[in-house]
């Protein structure tokens, strides 16, 4: 994968901030790759980026248009289509997460041959894999896991990657969704593989490694979530953790996009222990990722020291509190003899 930098996001019109997650998990983490932010009218995101048009994006060096936007089935809303071969007529790469190709799309797939610039599907790996065969392999993995989708899980993976590379850990960052790999440069989107196949691209993505070395893997959906449960039980299958950390966000109360009720962190870990066990049966919880974005700071305070109570395992908040004492627990339940 060749993607080339600097970025300039479209936000398009996404109705909310969650819905711009990939092109903030971008700001989040390579905000030095990115010039500026496009938006159509009615958009309520912000990444904070300045706002600019094509023309000034282009001299401002940008020279891929990254589509910051995610939104249920990964579709291409059509009235996007014309700011995109605009893009491609100023000269710009075009990069997606989608999961449509764009070539699929009739205009830009012309506008980008008569322009000879990229089009590069990042959900789309390009390669098939073998399926999934539960053979041990060397080396530590560890998987996020959910209470819901969108609670953090990319955010607890990259601070756990950075930390621990920090103190000496040989540790890599493995994307499985489209963010991921374009904070990473390199990985495979998950939920774009054909279910016979996610184990086996699992495997793929954590490949036997150094007895001290850790696959801090990104993890994707939920277990307990109707929509991608799938998905989720195949990554837990195929990366075979050694730990695990919970991933939640206390205020939500139904699942995002359904009406399901969010589960409970004590039902995560006890059916992730339950169905790891298949691949790994030494899989145990490090600790728990609370996402307190939508709390104040004694509210926080508060709840991350309930859950930690309540479960024993170490509690924090990945971008408020840091991951420290989750990698303090990592380091001493799997120190070298």
């Amino acid at each position: 994968m060749a993607i080339r930098t600097p970025y300039l996001l479209f936000l398009g019109d996404v109705p909310d901030p969650l819905a711009a997650k990939t092109a903030q998990g971008i700001v989040d983490w390579r905000r030095d790759w990115c010039v500026g932010q496009l938006r159509l009218p009615g958009c309520r995101a912000d990444t904070g980026l300045p706002d600019m048009d094509l023309a000034t994006a282009r001299k401002a060096g940008a020279e891929t248009l990254v589509i910051g936007a995610v939104n249920p089935g990964g579709v291409l809303p059509e009235h996007w289509v014309e700011t995109i071969v605009q893009a491609i007529e100023a000269g710009m790469d075009v990069a997606s997460g989608l999961h449509i190709r764009l070539g699929e799309v009739e205009g830009i797939r012309e506008a980008a041959a008569r322009r000879n610039v990229a089009l590069v599907d990042v959900r789309h790996a390009g390669r098939t894999f073998a399926v999934g065969k539960g053979t041990p392999r060397s080396g530590k993995r560890l998987l996020t896991v959910g209470t819901d989708c969108a609670v953090g899980k990319k955010y607890t993976a990259l601070a756990l990657e950075r930390e621990m590379t920090l103190r000496g850990f040989d540790a890599d960052f493995c994307a499985t969704g489209q963010t991921g790999i374009l904070i990473a440069g390199r990985g495979v989107a998950i939920d774009a593989v054909v279910a016979d196949f996610i184990s086996g691209a699992a495997e793929w993505l954590t490949p036997e490694a150094d007895a001290d070395h850790w696959h801090i893997v990104e993890g994707q959906g939920s277990l307990f979530h109707p929509s991608f449960a799938g998905v989720s039980l195949g990554l837990l299958h195929g990366c075979q953790p050694d730990a695990f950390v919970i991933c939640h966000e206390p205020t939500r109360r139904t699942m995002r996009n359904v009406d399901h009720p969010i589960a409970e962190i004590g039902d995560v870990i006890d059916q992730t222990v339950r169905l790891g066990r298949l691949t790994n049966p030494a899989i145990r919880p490090v600790g728990i990722a609370v996402n307190t974005a939508a709390l104040s700071p004694h509210a926080a305070e508060a709840v991350l020291a309930a859950t930690q109570a309540r479960f024993g395992l170490p509690s924090v908040d990945p971008i408020r509190t840091g991951v420290g004492p989750i990698v303090d627990r990592i380091a001493e339940e799997f120190a070298s003899p």
